[in-house]
């Protein structure tokens, strides 16, 4: 664009005397007498992002640019950026703060301010603030007062466009202050019919009506949005024309009478009537069409005497036709587009303007503006678009913007630590992109978006994201229907957010201490496990997964039976830990030595590594997922068969479920990366077996059914599980369809000798039939017992790794190897590998020490013989006796194990009947009770729930039934479970669950949904955690358990080729008002902080109490706001949906729904109350 006058003439034609020039003007409203003024200061009536606009224009023509502020903004960067900046509005509201005529006037005369800008919204179309400030003696940058006033009254702009030839819409013929107007008119003239302030514009104030029952809700709404943010209520109503596109020309008029266009915008993609993307020019408009508007603007423009910058917006229907909507007589939001395509700065053009002028003096004449290319504006706004755009507020916590060629950012407080208040439009930034044809430039601003990285609030990006993807948009057919009339806009890829949440958990542990509970006072060690080396390139060797995959479940029983050795199955990555360390041990520390065991381990049987404990263990406590556990295992160790612990009807959890989730269970099971299921029930039960059997045939897995052992069959005394119950079981097994025979050892009490006996008994029936034995070491004989049940002619015993064996775990794997060195049964596996892999676990033991079990057990310990206590529970029974301050009687528990478990009848003991008798062996030694005195006063006790589900057939029917009178006694009248328990269960819904999660959990996966089907508030409680905090499994485990210390450096890795370099740098001594402590990291060099509640310090200090997301009956504020309605009373029966609370925030208002019938218990609030994002409002039961 031609600029005919260099900024630094203009500098030196304001220090000169200001000169008149005469015009012979016969236009309408304009004056015949042009006085040319220099302007020397401008104060801008305004805050945010356009504030700085008019500041940056004024600092390139040299003049000084002046700010105001409200209280509420004193932070804000538009007053920093001023030359000068004065506080308005003390005391007053946020938002009037702004609208304070007399105090910004008084601002202008004190500091000898020349010219004042309204900027847009607030007092930017108000004709008394344009009229107050020339009454003043101070020029306004913009149309006239009276030209304000009558293209703000919407009434007045009509007849001033039917006056000027310019067609319209039915309508109002003048402001309709009352809903039964409003219903009235809509009777008259039909629906449907748009609702709009009559002082201001902006989307505020704006509703559609389609349902005449809907008009006087609406009209309220809406009336009481534009009261909030204009000052009046008065509304105009007119006909609604269906799939418009909208269409805005802009203007620019001088003192003289000339006006000329820049061509038009299209602001079609809009919700709620609140525009969202602008295009200039507006693409696949017909060049006759857009004449045609154009030259109506003009016309328009000419008739009312307007001068400045000003837009005419016109809505233009699928024929052809438009229709004058309004003038907006200001700068509107976005003018950026324009100036891109135009090359003319339309802020410095009003400045010039209004300084005297003319618009052929500025080079404008209409031949000379051409558009060059297509530009786009998005308004990056700090709305949720996936909670139906609610305001989001807080604070910026990470910002970083796109830039690069073609692109332009107009931003205030878009910063590192700025705060986004409720106070204000949620506008953060615009971006602005500019290339040859729509294409380029939508690609462009794809690209810069993409680059943007805010955190600490969410933001409206993933959704222009999807518009600038949609092919309609890309090719311009586009009308105000487009978002409506497209819902994929918002189907949105979760932003992860990884770093900033790991930053928030570490912040979490370092002020309020672990998030997972530590059994001890001991701390983990400062140790990094060396891991060794292995080949970069290479697969790792087959295993025997690999005839599996291949040929399938029979092929690969069938190869395990062939071979003469004994096979081995490493424990270490489940059952070892889980007797050890309280099943504490993290996916971290599994995942980094699987690719050394793929490549060293291939001829093991098989890795136990998934189900039991550590299904709800990885939930509750370690926070990640089991699933995503076993499929990062399965991408790293491919060639080695997996195996599960299955509880059989009782999948991996503690009770039963309906058949299809056991089923279902399974088959998820085996696409995630499983092989093997270890099928047990922990009464024998068979019913439930075979159900575990069959489900996990049915999804295509290895059935390996095992029989879990207790008593001694070298004991003739020991009568009731003798030799002949287990072989009879295994004909059972075997019958069933097994593929391999597992004998349960769970608590080490199968001796050398009985071994013998029941694997040569077994063995002589079942000769094709692999048999795998399963022990623990708690006794100190297990090594030997395995060696004999390999002589006796087992294919398959169970090891731990030597430093992770003995005691309440495996026997260990070097001893076993060596002990058959050089004979037929050997292993086949190399005692250096074993050992390399041992000095790795001794390392990572050490980062555990909070939950080891030689803190209370030292050695092993052969009284297990008399107290039958399995050894995954051995180490979990010490840690619970210290929970409840039995600590020093636990010889006492083990004892009072013994006796409780022949008050049940002597059952077999494995979870779940394990945890039956361990609690009420403690329930005996907290009461003081012998067996004798249980009996006695069965029933008069409260006995835990675990015993009395049990003596109600909860887990199914215990060998030689229920112990009498004990059941009768205790249970009474209680119903009573006949047969397998889950027969009678219905099927699980598993779409329903799915649906009711999706509601708290909008991202979930399948997975999810079965976890959720096996632990319900476990679940829900972990999918909380993973959206606060993210992926806490990619930190090494000392910090995972107890943060990092003042000053360390540390790194994580997201994901390959993605890791995060950490330092921990400080935590503020104070607290915020609202009891965050501030705690400070550097990452990737740059600082970063966050936020965190002192729980234990806001004890002392009054803060609103938080809605739990997780208990549905809490009913939480869904965004920051006023309440300004409080529809229900405490005691108020409330239908699902029911309005509840009304909330105002950034000048929109909000109905909260009731998430649930029921009843109000509790009123948190209060009207005129100010709450935060998730305070709790009320709680519905």
């Amino acid at each position: 664009m031609f600029i005919p006058v260099a900024q630094s003439a203009f500098k030196a034609l304001r220090s000169a005397q200001p000169r008149v020039r005469l015009y012979f003007v016969s236009k309408n409203a304009y004056s015949s007498q042009v006085e040319y003024k220099p302007i020397r200061s401008v104060l801008v009536a305004n805050r945010g992002e356009i504030a700085i606009r008019v500041f940056r224009a004024c600092t390139e023509l040299g003049i000084k640019s002046v700010a105001v502020y409200s209280e509420q903004d004193k932070m804000h960067m538009h007053r920093q950026k001023a030359d000068e900046s004065y506080l308005v509005g003390k005391g007053l509201p946020p938002v009037e703060a702004y609208l304070n005529i007399p105090e910004i006037i008084r601002v202008c005369k004190e500091n000898d301010v020349d010219a004042v800008h309204p900027g847009y919204g607030f007092l930017s179309e108000r004709s008394d603030f344009a009229q107050a400030v020339i009454d003043a003696g101070l020029r306004f940058i913009g149309p006239s007062p009276k030209v304000v006033q009558n293209m703000g009254d919407k009434v007045a702009a009509r007849v001033a466009a039917i006056e000027a030839g310019v067609p319209i819409v039915p309508g109002t013929d003048g402001p309709v202050t009352t809903k039964e107007e409003a219903l009235e008119f809509c009777k008259m003239h039909g629906l449907p019919v748009i609702f709009k302030a009559a002082y201001g514009g902006g989307g505020r104030g704006m509703r559609v009506v389609r349902k005449m029952e809907e008009v006087e809700e609406s009209f309220q709404r809406a009336s009481s949005e534009a009261k909030a943010a204009f000052g009046n209520g008065a509304m105009f109503i007119e006909k609604f024309i269906e799939r418009p596109r909208h269409i805005e020309v802009q203007l620019l008029g001088d003192k003289a009478g000339n006006v000329v266009h820049l061509y038009e915008r299209d602001c079609s993609v809009q919700r709620r009537h609140q525009k969202v993307v602008e295009i200039a020019p507006a693409p696949r408009l017909p060049i006759e069409l857009r004449d045609k508007m154009t030259e109506a603007a003009v016309r328009l423009a000419c008739h009312v005497g307007y001068e400045n910058a000003g837009t005419v917006e016109f809505l233009c229907d699928e024929s052809g036709n438009f229709y004058f909507i309004e003038v907006n007589a200001r700068l509107q939001v976005e003018h950026t587009v324009t100036e891109e395509i135009t090359g003319i700065d339309l802020v410095q053009s009003q400045i010039r303007i209004a300084e005297g002028m003319t618009l052929p003096e500025l080079g404008y004449t209409q031949e000379n503006i051409q558009p060059r290319g297509y530009a786009i504006q998005c308004r990056v706004t700090t709305e949720d678009p996936a909670n139906d755009f609610q305001p989001n507020t807080g604070r910026l916590e990470v910002f970083r913007s796109g830039e690069g060629m073609g692109i332009r950012l107009d931003s205030a407080s878009a910063y590192a630590g700025a705060i986004i208040s409720p106070y204000y439009d949620s506008l953060l930034v615009k971006v602005i992109a500019h290339a040859g044809d729509l294409q380029s430039s939508a690609a462009k601003m794809n690209r810069a978006l993409r680059e943007f990285r805010i955190r600490g609030v969410k933001t409206n990006i993933p959704f222009l994201l999807n518009v600038l993807e949609n092919q309609k948009f890309l090719n311009g057919v586009l009308d105000t229907y487009f978002i409506d009339e497209h819902p994929q806009l918002f189907k949105f890829r979760p932003t992860q957010n990884r770093a900033q949440k790991l930053l928030n958990y570490l912040g979490e542990v370092l002020v309020n201490g672990p998030q997972t509970p530590l059994a001890t006072t001991l701390k983990p060690a400062e140790v990094s496990p060396h891991v060794p080396a292995i080949p970069l390139v290479t697969e790792p060797p087959c295993g025997l997964r690999d005839i599996l995959v291949r040929q399938g479940p029979e092929a690969f029983a069938k190869e395990v039976r062939s071979r003469k050795n004994l096979m081995l199955m490493d424990t270490t990555f489940r059952d070892a830990h889980q007797s050890l360390l309280a099943t504490r041990v993290r996916s971290h520390d599994l995942l980094k030595i699987s690719p050394y065991v793929a490549h060293k381990f291939n001829n093991l049987y098989a890795l136990e590594n998934w189900g039991g404990a550590t299904f709800d263990v990885a939930l509750r406590f370690l926070h990640e997922c089991p699933w995503e556990r076993l499929e990062e295992m399965r991408k790293r160790i491919p060639n080695i068969p997996f195996q599960m612990l299955l509880r059989g009807a009782n999948a991996v959890g503690y009770t039963s479920y309906p058949d299809n989730v056991v089923y279902k269970f399974c088959e998820l099971a085996v696409q995630t990366g499983m092989d093997i299921f270890r099928v047990f029930d922990s009464l024998n039960y068979l019913p439930n077996l075979i159900l575990g059997m069959e489900a996990a045939g049915k999804a295509g897995g290895v059935v390996e059914a095992a029989i879990s052992y207790t008593g001694d069959v070298s004991d003739p005394k020991r009568t009731k599980y003798d030799l002949k119950y287990y072989t009879n079981l295994a004909d059972e097994l075997v019958k069933a369809g097994t593929h391999v025979l597992c004998i349960k050892d769970m608590a080490g009490l199968l001796k050398p000798e009985a071994a013998t006996l029941l694997i040569t008994a077994i063995r002589d029936k079942h000769p094709d039939i692999p048999i795998h034995i399963h022990t623990h070491d708690t006794s100190g004989a297990g090594v030997a017992s395995m060696l004999a049940c390999a002589q006796a002619g087992a294919d398959v015993v169970d090891v731990a790794v030597d430093s992770m064996s003995g005691m309440t775990s495996q026997p260990s794997m070097g001893a076993v190897v060596a002990s058959l060195q050089g004979t037929p049964l050997d292993t086949g596996v190399d005692l250096r590998v074993v050992s390399e892999y041992s000095a790795y676990w001794e390392q990572t033991r050490t980062l555990y020490a909070p939950f080891e079990c030689t803190t209370t057990m030292r050695s092993g310990n052969a009284d297990v013989y008399l107290n039958e206590i399995p050894g995954g529970q051995y180490t979990n029974l010490q840690f619970q006796a210290f929970s409840l301050g039995l600590g020093d009687f636990f010889e006492d528990v083990k004892k009072a194990y013994r006796e409780a478990n022949l008050l049940l009848g002597d059952i077999i003991k494995v979870t779940p009947s394990s945890k039956v008798v361990g609690d009420l062996a403690q329930f005996m030694v907290q009461n003081n009770l012998t067996a004798d005195q249980v009996l006695e006063k069965a029933e008069e006790l409260s006995f835990p729930k675990s015993v009395v589900e049990f003596l109600q057939g909860h887990i199914g029917i215990p060998h030689g039934g229920f112990p009498e009178p004990l059941r009768s006694r205790v249970l009474k009248d209680m119903p009573r479970i006949e047969g397998r328990p889950g027969a009678a269960l219905e099927p699980l819904d598993f779409d329903k669950l799915k649906q009711d999660l999706k509601e708290s959990h909008p991202n979930i996966t399948d997975r999810d949904v079965m976890s959720s089907a096996l632990y319900p508030q476990v679940t829900n409680e972990y999918l909380f955690f993973r959206e606060k905090f993210g992926p806490v499994d990619k930190l090494d485990t000392r910090i995972f358990l107890t943060g990092p210390k003042v000053g360390e450096e540390f790194e994580v890795t997201l994901e390959r080729g993605k890791t995060l370099s950490l330092k921990a740098m400080a935590m503020a001594a104070d607290l915020k008002p609202n009891g965050d402590r501030e705690v400070f990291f550097e990452m990737n060099g740059q600082l970063r902080t966050v936020h965190i509640l002192d729980k234990e310090a806001v004890k002392e200090i009054h803060v609103h109490p938080k809605a739990n997301k997780a208990v549905k009956s809490e009913v939480g504020a869904p965004m920051p706001g006023t309440v300004i309605d409080i529809r229900v009373a405490v005691g108020d029966k409330v239908e699902k949906g029911q309005p509840l609370v009304v909330l105002s925030a950034m000048k929109m208002e909000m109905v909260v729904q009731a998430p649930q019938a029921g009843v109000v218990k509790k009123l948190e609030i209060a009207n005129g109350m100010k709450l935060e994002g998730d305070d709790l409002l009320m709680i519905i039961e």
